[in-house]
Parts: C-alpha cells; structure tokens; sequence
C-alpha cells in the first residue's frame, strides 16, 4: 500500500515538522537560566527520523544543525535497540557526534508503541562545561581533556525522569552549578515537548505515513537544491582563508577547498589544509561537514529547506590530522567559530566564479570574552558573562550592502547580543557606548556591513579575571568578486589608571579590576564587486549615516 501524502497533506505535514523545532526552541527560550541562551540564544532544535536523517530544524545556529544529526548517530550506534520509550540521551564529545565540549545535545527517542519513529534534538552552549578555565573556552589547551567534561552518549534519563546521580555529578564539574542545571531542565523540557506534539502526529497519521512523507519531503529538497545547483557554472575551483593564529605561535594557518561542481552535485575536498596545531582551532569531524554544509546552504534559495535531502548534493573529503579533520584528543574548543568560519569561506571563495550573483563577501569574525567575578549587588555572587555585544558585520552580496553587526557566518544573525539594560541589571558592567562602527566594512560595488565599537566598565567586587576566544585582528573577513576585506578587530584593555594594551584573540587569566574597560571595535563584513561600480548615491546616503571613517 502506498502510504504516500497527496501534495496538500505533504505540505501541511513539512510545515507541521517545522512547527515542532520551532516551538521546542521558544519553549527553552523561555525556560533557560543563563544568560548564553535565554538572552544570546546560543542554542538549536533539529528533528531526526529514526535513520538519524535531519528532517526539520528551526532558525537558530546554522554551525550546530548541520552535525546533530551525527549526534543523533551516535545514540543509535550506542544504544541499538536498547533504546526505549521514556528515555533520553546525552553528549558533547566531538568523537562521539559532537562538535565541541560546551555545546550539550540531549537526544530524546519518539515511539509509536515498540517502533522507534523519531528523534528530538537540542543542543544548547553551557555557560561553563570545567575544564582549566571558566566560560567553556581554554586558550591555553593543547589536548581535550583541558577543555572540560567529555560525555559520550550517556542514557541521562529513563522512566520519563532524568537519573539524579548524573545531573549531580556534571553540575558538580561546572563554576556556576545553578545554571548549568537550570539549563539542563529546559533542554531536557524542549525535548520532551517536541516529543508530545510528535506523538500527536503519530496519532492522527500514523507512523508509516509519517515515514513516507519524511522520505517525499526529503527527495523533494534534494530535487530543489539540484536544479539550483545544475544552474552554476560546471569546473573545478579553488579557494583558500587564513586564521591568525593558534595562540601556541604558529600563524597563518590556512584551509584550502578543492571544489568540483558537476551537474546538481558539489564536491568539496579540504585535504589541502594545514595540519593540525597545538591550539584549539582545530576542528572535529561533525563541526567541518555542517560547515561545509553551510556553506552549501548560503548559496542555495532561502525557500530550500535544509534537511538531509538538500544536503546529498554535497560530498565532502578531509584527511584525518588537517586541522579541519583533527585527530581524537585535539583541543577543538574553538572550532565552532574557528576554523568553521574559515571553512565557510574558503568553500564560498572556490564556488564565486560558478555562481556570482549567490556568492557573499566573508563575515566577520569571533572574538570572545568570558569574564568570571562576583557581584557586589548580591552578596558577593559569582557569575560567568560572555559577550556577545560589540557583533561584527556581514558581508556585502550582488542584492545590496552587508547587514551591520549582524554576526559571525557560523551563526549568521542566529545569535542576539541582547538587551545593554538587562545585561547591566544582570550583571556588574556598566555600558558607556555601544554604536557602529565606521569604515569598519569592505568597500565594493556593495560594501561589507559595519562591525561595533562598545565601551565597557567592569563593576565587580575586586578583581574579575577574563579569558579570550577568538581570530581576526589580522586576518578580516575577504572581500569576494573584486569586493574589498573588512576591517579587521581592534580590542584593548583600559586600566582605570589610563594605561592600557591591546587584547589577543587567545588570552587566559586576564585580570580586571574594577573601574577597568573593555574598548572593543569588532571587524566588519568584507564588500563584493568593484568598488568604483558603487552607486554614487549610496556613498552620500552612507555620509549621512556617518558610516564612511571618521
């Protein structure tokens, strides 16, 4: 019996998926504790069909939902047919399906009756995940296991109620234990509400219909993405980009693609790329494909949905011990920006010549601070900020200028820099100015967005201390098709005595004393096309904006 949806019901049923991701994220939006997801949303849903194939993921962080479902993956290698109803999983190892230690991805199995139909993903950025250094980051590892807690999949729940003992024993590796559970809840929460209105659908359409309208609604993305791609231009292509550095003194390390498109197929091979370093920008096997995957999916229309269909027009080959394909114990923590960003942009740079008018100048870069103390307004309370303010700029396209401090191209908007005022209420800083940047952003025929220029003081109860994560005061993001670079960042610590030095990208143990302030100008995004074909009128509309250096 075919078991296939007429077109309309088909429709309503994709639409229905992406409902489902969509109100788990806005359930633990609502739910979370910190302030890295319930203010900066660092966090992403994703729905998985019982082969660990993506289906439907909502509008979050592109770099995380392109390597759930390899942690989908893991589960079911784990745990084969083990798995049973009332349960739920846990991970973060970039070896076992995950992408980096702060990153935690609850799994949670959906059933009708004995079969195992469905998959509910989250996976949320913890405030702190241990390790030698506070906020998750450690510039100074060389090897995972000083990075944090590594979990491999672990059954964290069963009888529809998480294990005590386990939650325990992670709060208890963690700096600020209070949001850390608070976080896990929510995750934990989303999950399980996705699942309930899952069983909903199963309910009313039952499983092997569902499963014959995820496999149309698959090909269906696949036969679009294809037909998009086949309009490019056939060949083989090249591109490269370069972070700064690995904060261990090796420079310029460089991701090289090899991109061959044929027909409705695109082949990326990064072999060519540097070995891997001693520092935390190498990337895990999970993070690279969902960059190469994001990669594919800026060039593609905003209406393709990017699901496992779309994704089998691209193949990807990396040579284990490249910094983007590192080998198990690697430091990775940074990789989520560093070197995915890279990666992005090398693969964009190789495919412009085939499809110009789709290709984007770079996004600017990640430059984190983590800053741990104590709150003189609540009893000497400690907290862990991480800033997310001060956002750079998006690159410039053939349909107009970069957005201005959007954000970095692994996350492409999906992260918030949040309220100025809840964040001083939250937390002891004090925001002087927060406003664009000028001439931050490639010029070009359409010029690369603006990044930021904050000024920030340190309110804490003696001193705070303060770790950096980062790339990008060298190398800013590349202009594309002609376009120029933007700038690129510009931090400096002000002490309260006037003295003052500029901020690496990769520091630990900064101190900050109170009265201290973080000057940050983040880069901007990088221009496309020449410059000498821009609208003269643009130039006098970017003038009166105060856009143009100062």
């Amino acid at each position: 019996m075919n078991e296939t949806p007429d077109p309309v019901t088909l429709a309503v049923l994709e639409n229905r998926f992406r409902a489902v991701v969509e109100e788990m994220g806005e359930a633990l939006l609502r739910t979370a504790t910190s302030q890295i997801l319930n203010s900066s949303r660092d966090f992403s849903i994703a729905l998985c069909d019982d082969q660990a194939r993506l289906v439907a993921q909502a509008d979050h962080i592109p770099v995380h939902v392109g390597a759930m479902p390899l942690a989908a993956k893991a589960v079911l290698d784990a745990f084969g047919g083990g798995i049973a109803p009332g349960e739920c999983y846990l991970l973060n190892d970039p070896w076992h399906g995950g992408s980096h230690l702060p990153d935690l991805t609850i799994i949670q199995p959906v059933f009708e009756g004995t079969i195992l139909r469905f998959l509910t993903v989250v996976r949320a950025h913890q405030s702190d995940i241990g390790g030698a250094t506070h906020g998750g980051y450690n510039p100074a590892a060389s090897e995972i296991w000083q990075e944090g807690i590594r979990i491999p999949p672990i059954r964290l729940g069963e009888g529809d109620a998480l294990r005590d003992d386990l939650v325990r024993m992670l709060a208890l590796n963690t700096r600020i234990p209070r949001d850390f559970t608070g976080d896990l809840m929510a995750m934990w929460g989303a999950a399980r509400l996705g699942a309930k209105r899952m069983d909903a659908l199963l309910a009313s359409h039952g499983g092997a219909r569902l499963a014959a309208a995820v496999d149309a609604i698959l090909d269906l993305s696949e036969a679009h993405a294809r037909r998009i791609i086949e309009g490019w231009a056939d060949g083989d292509y090249e591109g490269q980009a370069v972070l700064d550095d690995d904060g261990h003194g090796v420079e310029d390390i460089t991701i090289r693609a090899r991109v061959t498109k044929c027909g409705g197929q695109v082949s990326v091979d990064l072999s060519g790329s540097d070995d891997q370093v001693r520092g935390f920008v190498n990337s895990s096997w999970p993070n690279t494909l969902s960059a190469a995957r994001m990669a594919l999916a800026y060039l593609l229309d905003p209406e393709v949905a990017k699901n496992d269909g779309a994704f089998r027009a691209l193949d990807l080959v990396a040579r284990e011990g490249s910094v983007v394909n590192a080998r198990p114990g690697a430091a990775v923590t940074l990789c989520t920006s560093h070197c995915s960003n890279e990666i992005v942009e090398a693969i964009v740079k190789a495919l412009a010549p085939a499809c110009p008018d789709r290709a984007m100048g770079g996004w600017g870069r990640r430059f984190r601070v983590a800053i741990q103390g104590t709150d003189p307004r609540r009893a000497g309370r400690r907290f862990v900020w991480h800033l997310f303010h001060a956002r750079p700029g998006g690159g410039g396209h053939a349909k107009g200028d970069g957005w201005s401090s959007v954000g970095e191209w692994h996350s492409a908007g999906g992260l918030k820099f949040g309220s100025v005022e809840m964040a001083e209420a939250r937390f002891p800083l004090f925001f002087a100015h927060h406003e664009l940047r000028p001439g931050s952003g490639g010029e070009g025929q359409f010029r690369g967005g603006l990044g930021a220029e904050l000024d920030l003081r340190i309110e804490t109860a003696g001193a705070a201390r303060a770790n950096t994560a980062g790339d990008g005061v060298r190398h800013g993001a590349a202009g594309m098709l002609g376009g120029e670079d933007g700038a690129p960042h510009h931090y400096t610590l002000r002490h309260a005595d006037g003295t003052e030095r500029d901020l690496k990208t990769k520091e630990a143990g900064v101190v900050l004393n109170p009265g201290d302030r973080l000057i940050a100008r983040s880069g901007g995004g990088g221009g496309w096309g020449d410059k000498a074909a821009r609208d003269p009128a643009a130039i006098e509309a970017d003038k009166a904006e105060g856009y143009l250096p100062r």
